[in-house]
């Protein structure tokens, strides 16, 4: 199976090298995609890879891959927070690449992107509530918050109200439609972002829920590998690369004063990662001319220690959600794969 032209990892050779990749040693890919970075580790004659993705498309497209490096690479249905049941064994390495992969965008049926008429849909699991869902029946206070807190939009409100009074005419089903009333409202300028740009963001952000998988990822990263072990993940906007360099921050400690605790003061946790060399680590200026999706890229990674692992964080999970919903915001619940139905 050639690489899929369509899809490009991003940092993929700084991300594995990262892990540092043994013969016999067991990593899991989070974010299969299109099998880019379980690709590099099974390089490594005699490493294993077990692969998770939550979109059935990448599933189906990932068999001729299995089948090339049988029996060394598993591929399981799986939203990459529940990596810890798909762990069969401690593990060596952890590798996320998160976000929305290249495939998806290109492809107009997932309405992704608003560069194609397509419906409004962005669900990566295809299952479950969509876009259009949210756009057509949160209330434009929530619609609000969402653009706001997961896509930076400074002209949340004015794009939440238009929605609200458009939709009673006609709801919205497709990207175009959202993107041109967007653009109605906020017209941009020759040679910047569309004005869409944010609100498609945040969207997608709330479609799947990915801050709130990003955090529940490392938790179970930090619970399944070995000490050792390395976690490896590439973000690619601030709202992600936020949590996860607090998660590090967190674990490792930096930034805590040793042994100066007040009388009654909680004693520091032990570090349950350590971090080396300079980070975040960007694309190289030649990367991201071949592949202009990378500019935003950043990775971060880190080796795990002999301490226990931690309960979640309470502070961590807190960047994940939208502050002071709405009371009367109607919350969606997020449909779950077979591999998760299968679970009690």
């Amino acid at each position: 199976m050639s690489e899929n032209p369509r899809h490009i990892p991003v940092l993929r050779t700084e991300a594995v090298a990262a892990l540092e990749v043994h013969a016999d040693g067991l990593y899991l890919d989070g974010t299969f995609g299109a099998g880019g970075y379980s690709r590099e580790i099974l390089k490594t004659p005699g490493a294993r890879v077990i692969a998770i993705d939550r979109d059935p498309d990448a599933i189906a497209n990932g068999q001729t891959l299995v089948a090339e490096f049988a029996p060394r690479l598993t591929l399981v249905h799986s939203r990459f927070s529940d990596l810890a049941d798909a762990a069969d064994a401690p593990l060596d390495g952890v590798v996320l690449d998160i976000g929305v992969s290249s495939m998806q965008i290109d492809e107009e049926q997932r309405g992704f992107s608003f560069r194609f008429d397509g419906p409004l849909d962005m669900r990566m699991s295809q299952s479950g509530p969509s876009a259009a869902d949210l756009v057509n029946h949160e209330s434009d206070e929530a619609l609000a918050d969402i653009f706001y807190h997961y896509g930076e939009e400074r002209a949340s409100r004015r794009i939440a109200k238009a929605i609200a009074l458009d939709r009673q005419s006609k709801p919205f089903t497709t990207t175009l439609q959202l993107a041109g009333m967007i653009a109605r409202i906020m017209p941009g300028k020759p040679n910047e972002m569309h004005p869409a740009t944010r609100t498609f963001q945040a969207l997608r952000i709330a479609v799947n829920d990915e801050l709130g998988e990003l955090v529940r990822a490392l938790e179970a990263a930090e619970l399944c590998l070995k000490p050792g072990g390395h976690l490896s993940v590439v973000t690619f906007h601030s709202l992600e690369d936020r949590i996860v360099k607090q998660f590090f921050a967190a674990r490792s400690g930096r930034g805590q004063a040793q042994s100066r605790h007040l009388p009654g003061e909680p004693v520091s946790l032990p570090p349950t990662f350590t971090q080396a060399g300079k980070q975040p680590v960007v694309p190289s200026a030649l990367e991201v001319a071949a592949n202009p999706r990378a500019r935003s890229a950043k990775l971060r990674f880190g080796t795990r220690t002999t301490a226990a692992a931690r309960a979640p964080d309470s502070a961590l999970r807190l960047l994940a959600e939208l502050p002071n919903p709405a009371p009367a915001r109607a919350r969606i619940p997020q449909a779950k794969t077979p591999h998760e139905r299968g679970k009690r």
